[in-house]
Parts: C-alpha cells; sequence; structure tokens
C-alpha cells in the first residue's frame, strides 16, 4: 500500500476489551472480520488490526494474549480478502505471528525503538508506520510539554528515528510517519499538529494521521461549562472536521473507525482538486 493521489482511508478493527471507542464491539474474531468486510466494501484502503489498547493509561498486554486476539481476525480477513493488513503492536514477537498470518504492514505507536525490531525488519521488507509518543500510554498524558514546540520536536525525533532504522539496513521509502495525535500531547498540542501537518512534508515521507474521535476533539467542542449539542456529541463529526484540514494540509493516509464518513470526505477531496464529478 502506497500513497498515491488521493488520501487513502485505513479501518481500525480493535481486537480488545478495553480501547476508549470500541473496545469490546468485537466479542467474536468473526464479529471482528464481518467488520473489516463491512469498511472494506464502505471504501476502507487498508484495514489496521490491534490487540493491545494504548489509550491513555492503559498497561502493556503481553504479546501471548495480543495474538490470541489479532490472529484470527487476521486469518478469517485475509481468507477473504486481499486488501492490504496492518497490525498495530509494539511487540516484535506478535509482528512476526502477524506476518506468518499475511499482514502487509506494521504499525508500531513506539516507531519500533525496541531493539528486537531489528531482526525483524532485516527479515521483512514490508512497509513501517512510525509514530511519535511522549512516554508511554500509561504515562503519557501525565503533563506533557515540548519546550522546543511540539512540531519541532516530533520532526527531531522521525529524523533521528530514520537514522537509526538506516543504520539497521531499513531505507526510508519504507517507512511511514505519523505526528500521534492524543499520544502524550495537550489539546493545543493536537491542533497545532494537524495545522502543521505540510510542515513534515519537508521529510519527504507519507503522513499518516489517526485522530478519530479522540479526546481532544470532544475537549475542543464542548461549552465552557462542559455541555455539547447533539450534533458535538457525534465525535465522528468532529473527525470529519479534523481530517477535512489534515488532507488540505498534505495527509497522505487517515486512520478512521467511520469508514463512510471518511470517503465521503476523501471523494468531495477529489472532486474539489480536479474540479471533476466521480464517474
Amino acid at each position: 500500500m502506497t500513497a498515491g493521489r488521493r488520501p487513502l482511508i485505513v479501518g481500525i478493527i480493535n481486537c480488545t476489551p478495553d480501547s476508549f471507542s470500541d473496545g469490546g464491539s468485537y466479542p467474536e474474531p468473526v464479529d471482528a472480520v464481518r467488520a473489516g468486510l463491512r469498511m472494506l466494501a464502505e471504501g476502507a484502503d487498508c484495514l489496521d488490526i490491534g490487540g493491545e489498547s494504548t489509550r491513555p493509561g492503559s498497561l502493556p498486554v503481553p504479546p501471548a494474549e495480543q495474538l490470541k486476539r489479532v490472529l484470527p481476525v487476521i486469518r478469517g480477513l485475509r481468507a477473504q480478502s486481499e486488501a492490504p493488513l496492518s497490525v498495530d503492536t509494539q511487540s516484535p514477537e506478535v509482528a512476526v505471528k502477524a506476518l506468518e498470518s499475511g499482514v502487509d504492514i506494521i504499525n508500531d505507536v513506539s516507531a519500533c525503538r525496541d531493539p528486537g525490531w531489528q531482526r525483524v525488519l532485516e527479515e521483512w521488507r514490508i512497509p513501517i508506520i512510525l509514530m511519535h509518543m511522549r512516554g508511554t500510554p500509561l504515562d503519557m498524558q501525565v503533563s506533557p510539554e515540548y519546550s522546543e514546540g511540539v512540531v519541532p520536536t516530533v520532526t527531531a525525533f522521525f529524523e533521528e528515528r530514520l537514522a537509526n532504522l538506516q543504520q539497521w539496513g531499513v531505507r526510508a521509502e519504507r517507512t511511514i510517519l505519523d505526528p500521534g495525535i492524543g499520544f502524550g500531547k495537550r489539546v493545543q498540542h493536537n491542533l497545532e499538529l494537524i495545522r502543521s501537518i505540510d510542515a513534515f512534508q519537508s521529510l519527504g515521507r507519507p503522513i499518516f494521521i489517526g485522530a478519530s474521535r479522540k479526546g481532544f476533539i470532544q475537549k475542543t467542542l464542548a461549552e465552557a461549562d462542559g455541555d455539547v449539542t447533539d450534533l458535538e456529541k457525534d465525535l465522528d463529526i468532529g473527525t470529519l472536521m479534523v481530517n477535512a484540514v489534515a488532507i488540505c494540509k498534505g495527509a497522505h493516509f487517515l486512520r478512521v473507525h467511520n469508514v463512510s464518513y471518511a470517503r465521503a470526505l476523501v471523494r468531495m477531496f477529489e472532486a474539489v482538486q480536479t474540479g471533476t464529478e466521480r464517474k
């Protein structure tokens, strides 16, 4: 899966009981497979499958438990579709088993900083999504600050990770960069990152945005007293607004819960860009 003339849509399949938005939505693997196939029919270009919640305050999930959650879903989807699949994991062990089961892409919120990734990335020459996160999911929202500015800090982080991976023989062409919306950032940091997506173009790599239904959207839309209107309670509407700005700023991938909304957004974006309706 490579970034092309239009932003690509990545549907979220969280095989977890505790993810912040859809935890417990798929009690059995067959439910997750059915949801994934529905997302593909609605227009998803790829599915991102995870077995470990990385919501603020969450604890690590052992690789064995992650594998129990994701492997049946990966195998079920692969048996019925050739669409690109990614696995959302910080564990090299989980990645290897997922790759052996048919996954095409690695999505690591810790940007492959575990030394165990070296062997995996040398053996499997697949695309990898590298995300910026301040701290760990357990402590990332404990007073995050960026004295040098959030955009310069994230840019420097990516430069460092790309250089380190190059020492492992991982070419930059295999990488996709995710600034980590909601991972160790305050509301203003998230807003600044979305506003500044075009600043990351200097790195020469596709930009991946995962803002779907995140807390900064609800906090931004809430009134001063904390009340929100019915429209503002629909975090998919807020997500749509954020993603519209993101693709206008140059985002190449949108990771979303609501594929139908994202597909409509991308179709409208294409029409505006080209000046022609889609036949």
